[in-house]
């Protein structure tokens, strides 16, 4: 429970010297192990004081300590996968005073990020990028004359990203001097367990191994029957007690699997390895959540978990009931990816590694037979959609914008180029909060609105969100409906489904001059600005194919149209009415707002909003700010052919 999370910051003398300056070199071992202690209680205790990723960290401290006392670090590289794993490699570099702040505006990122701190290697938001980035640091060092380590810390399910596999075969034929962990906490691959295994782990990274295993090599190489006779037996008995023969047959040095929590086994093995040539790889067993109950019992629940609030002491006055709050747009989606599946046979849902973050988990367990999660495979995830669109299914790929990204060639080549029925359900659209610039879906609509027989549908609010999957479903080519994360305003989502007209807009407001052309959802912060200016409002609905009639029939009747999307601006839904406005001829004023030209980085979706000039107010302000200027070419006579009525400036 979320209770057991310390709420009183723990004691960890150690852990604030170390923070002070204080070489992890001057601790004995026993102190070491005090010191793992210490950074557990205080992740513990940081995680509950800001929300933010969990399990994943109290799986890593052991390594966490044993990486940095081996490792000469940040002249040697470590280079964190995902970067759930990396908030106890935060706190154990100086950053411990900031963990406060962590996911806050103007606070630590819940990612690694060169910018933050010369100990983080390399930045990551998304997965099964670690062995390539720490290969390309490797052969650079190589290159230029550097004596330098460097390792790539990979799990949390990333091994099974298929960039991870392209990484591990490149680093086999280029032969890199360099480290491969995978963090094997049952959340990727399987691993064998027993004394046997541990046993045959040490022996296999122990020095006098090595040189024997070397040693024996050279002389038996001149005798090649003797020689393949040797290799075959010990290939044999790895394969019996460890899952180290595809790593081996890739070119790499196979140890393990070992107990990621046993701290001084981890130090003597790291040691051992240390100075090895060549690509290596050690597999290390670790408990998702260790060292809180809750968490090793549910590993994808505490994942991550909310700030906890702390309590006022005394009585406390009796507050009104709180409004509950509308479903989130996840589990729109999941519901109406069951109700279809009951309508329909056909449907088949895959998602890469996101069953939970997707809303798809009541699918899952209901429909197993009809669900696919392909691990952290995006490319794969598209493709394999493809060939089931080609023989009769009908696929659904629910799928975070940001990730997406990782599949463009498949989207083009593979299903957009055939016209074939793959439904695209697309969460986290715009922008996401704390986690950042690698998480906000920032630029699906211009990606997305480039390429032929596509159909891109971005619901104002949650019941328009379930008719809109339910459209983009029945048609016949490739669609996609993007919609937000977290919760919408609060429409009723209605049970019947009902198809919407496809490019087809609704004005849900009219008022003079100014009419605002809204993409999706932030046509509540439309309406609140119009409100205030007396201006037109249209639910645009549809960004392709766009609703030009309407478009067309708005320019006719207002002087000034404004869109409005939570997508960058360039190439982006406002940029599709640009280029209609143009080719017609027609020339109204035209104010494009959406996401300016730069990273956004991490705060609350409030905030976030003020920042890029999304909200309600700063709408009303970049609008106000456009109309004296409007007013004056106006009034000067340089456009004719409309009667401007001014009362409203």
């Amino acid at each position: 429970m979320l209770s057991d999370i310390p709420v009183i910051p723990p004691d960890t003398p150690l852990l604030s010297r170390v923070n002070q300056g204080m070489s992890l070199h001057e601790l004995n071992a026993p102190e070491l192990v005090q010191l793992a202690e210490e950074l557990r209680s205080f992740l513990l205790y940081s995680v509950g004081q800001t929300g933010g990723h969990f399990g994943a960290g109290l799986g890593v401290v052991e390594l966490t300590v044993a990486l940095h006392y081996v490792y000469n670090t940040p002249q040697d590289r470590i280079v964190w996968d995902v970067g759930h794993q990396t908030y106890p490699h935060k706190i154990l570099t100086g950053r411990m005073a900031q963990m406060g702040s962590m996911r806050q505006a103007d606070g630590l990122a819940g990612f690694p990020k060169r910018a933050e701190s010369e100990y983080d290697a390399f930045g990551v938001g998304h997965s099964s990028t670690s062995i390539s980035a720490a290969m390309g640091m490797a052969l650079a060092a190589k290159q230029l004359g550097i004596n330098r380590k460097v390792v790539a810390v990979i799990g949390d399910g990333a091994i099974t990203g298929g960039m991870a596999i392209e990484a591990l075969a490149h680093a086999g034929h280029e032969r890199p001097n360099m480290l491969v962990i995978l963090n094997d906490n049952q959340m990727s691959i399987g691993h064998n367990k027993g004394g046997l295994a541990t046993y045959f782990a040490k022996i296999w990274a122990s020095k006098f191994y090595i040189s024997m295993r070397e040693g024996s090599k050279r002389v038996l190489e001149k005798i090649r029957p003797a020689w393949e006779l040797a290799k075959r037996t010990e290939e044999h008995m790895k394969g019996m007690v460890a899952p180290g023969t595809l790593f081996e047959e890739l070119g790499f040095h196979y140890i393990g699997p070992l107990d990621g929590h046993d701290l001084p086994g981890l130090i003597q093995t790291l040691e051992n390895m240390k100075d090895l040539e060549g690509p290596q790889f050690l597999h290390i067993r670790t408990m998702k959540g260790k060292g809180f109950l809750p968490a090793e019992r549910d590993p994808v629940g505490y994942h991550a978990v909310n700030k906890i609030e702390a309590k006022p002491k005394g009585p406390q006055p009796t507050l009104p009931a709180a409004k509950p709050k509308g479903p989130k747009y996840q589990d729109v989606f999941g519901r109406w990816l069951c109700d279809m599946a009951l309508r329909d046979k056909r449907l088949v849902g895959i998602t890469p590694a996101m069953c939970e973050g997707s809303g798809m988990v009541d699918f899952a367990k209901r429909f197993p037979d009809r669900y696919y999660d392909v691990a952290i495979a995006e490319q794969h995830a598209l493709t394999l959609a493809a060939g089931m669109a080609c023989d009769g299914l009908k696929p659904v790929v629910a799928i975070y914008s940001t990730f997406l990204q990782r599949g463009y060639d498949q989207l083009i080549h593979d299903i957009a180029l055939q016209n074939l029925d793959v439904t695209f359900g697309i969460d986290r659209a715009g922008l996401v909060g704390q986690d950042g610039p690698t998480h906000h879906g920032a630029f699906d609509l211009s990606f997305l609105r480039c390429i032929p027989n596509m159909v891109i549908g971005a619901p104002s609010d949650e019941n328009e969100c379930r008719q809109m999957l339910y459209t983009a479903y029945e048609y016949p080519s490739p669609a996609a409906i993007r919609y937000p994360r977290g919760t919408g305003p609060g429409a009723i989502v209605h049970e019947a489904m009902t198809a919407l007209p496809i490019g087809e807009a609704v004005e849900v407001r009219s008022g003079k001059n100014v009419a605002i052309l809204s993409f999706g959802a932030l046509l509540s912060q439309a309406i609140a600005a119009a409100d205030q200016l007396d201006a037109t409002v249209v639910d645009m609905r549809w960004v392709k194919p766009l609703d030009e009639k309407m478009v067309s029939a708005i320019a006719q009747r207002h002087t000034m149209i404004v869109t409005l999307e939570e997508n960058a601006i360039a190439g982006g839904a406002g940029a599709a009415v640009n280029e209609f406005l143009a080719a017609q001829g027609l020339s109204p004023s035209i104010l494009n707002l959406g996401l300016p030209d730069t990273f956004i980085e991490h705060g609350n979706q409030a905030d976030q909003l003020a920042w890029t000039g999304l909200d309600a107010a700063a709408i009303v302000e970049s609008i106000t700010k456009r109309l004296p200027a409007q007013r004056a070419v106006l009034m000067s006579g340089l456009t004719t052919g409309k009667t401007l009525d001014t009362s409203s400036f």
